[in-house]
């Protein structure tokens, strides 16, 4: 038996999501990263490997801010499991685009694993995913911007 609860789990993964959609959709990723421990390890295949909760911040404030990067708002769970004896979630995350004018929906998707610490607060986080996938999938978004937005 794992040291937190499989409620407890849920209900932390339940609030990492709600916050990654208010971020998303502020632009504020501040409380975002207050869900992470101080000393938390943040691996970012693309990025590099973050330690700290202020590293964390201060890199998703950066680069969600960037042009693009801005516009990727929603972050819907394809599915997930969780490993209540680790404390661990894996799940299928979609990296949404906003709408580029024509209902038309852009996303790739990434594996993210979490680490829970307990009292709501996740120890570990790494994403997982294909840079290429991702950039086809921009391109089409940057597209179909331009083709629906006034000039």
């Amino acid at each position: 038996m794992g040291r937190w609860t499989r409620q407890e789990i849920e209900e932390a993964f339940e609030n990492y999501q709600r916050l990654a959609l208010q971020a998303g959709t502020s632009g504020d990723w501040r409380p975002w990263a207050d869900q992470f421990t101080e000393d938390a390890t943040y691996i970012e295949h693309l990025y590099g490997t973050l330690g700290g909760r202020e590293a964390i911040r201060t890199w998703i404030t950066a680069t969600m801010a960037q042009p693009v990067n801005c516009d990727m708002r929603f972050f819907p769970i394809e599915w997930y499991v969780i490993d209540e004896d680790k404390g661990w979630v894996v799940c299928m995350v979609w990296n949404r685009m906003a709408d580029p004018g024509d209902g038309s929906v852009h996303q790739a998707s990434n594996i993210t694993i979490l680490k829970y610490a307990g009292n709501g607060l996740w120890s570990y986080e790494e994403d997982v995913y294909n840079p290429a996938t991702f950039a086809t999938m921009l391109a089409g978004w940057e597209q179909a911007r331009r083709e629906h937005t006034p000039a």
